[in-house]
């Protein structure tokens, strides 16, 4: 079983989302981390015909919450079709 997400938080200064899991672990993904790593539908393909998401300056607009298994994040380039499901913002954190 994988750890489980106890807080989010962000830092805008630092531009990163915090994570704190249950195993103690304790992980920092910036925006521009999470923009690249998004998996929808849109940024996928892109990403399989050899293109990638320009996430150097984006900014976290807004967090909406999925149920209670995901979160939907806006970013600054008005990307916000991403959902990042817990189990995948903790595979980010421990790579």
């Amino acid at each position: 079983m994988s750890a489980q997400i106890l807080s989010i938080r962000t830092d805008d200064a630092k531009g990163i989302l915090g994570l704190d899991l249950d195993d103690g672990t304790q992980g920092e993904l910036s925006y521009a981390r999470l923009r690249a790593a998004c998996r929808c539908a849109e940024c996928t393909a892109l990403q399989r015909r050899g293109g990638n998401i320009d996430a150097a300056e984006v900014v976290l607009n807004a967090i909406a919450p999925v149920g209670g298994h995901a979160l939907n994040l806006h970013f600054s380039d008005g990307h916000t079709r991403g959902i990042y499901p817990f189990p995948y913002l903790v595979e980010l954190v421990m790579a």
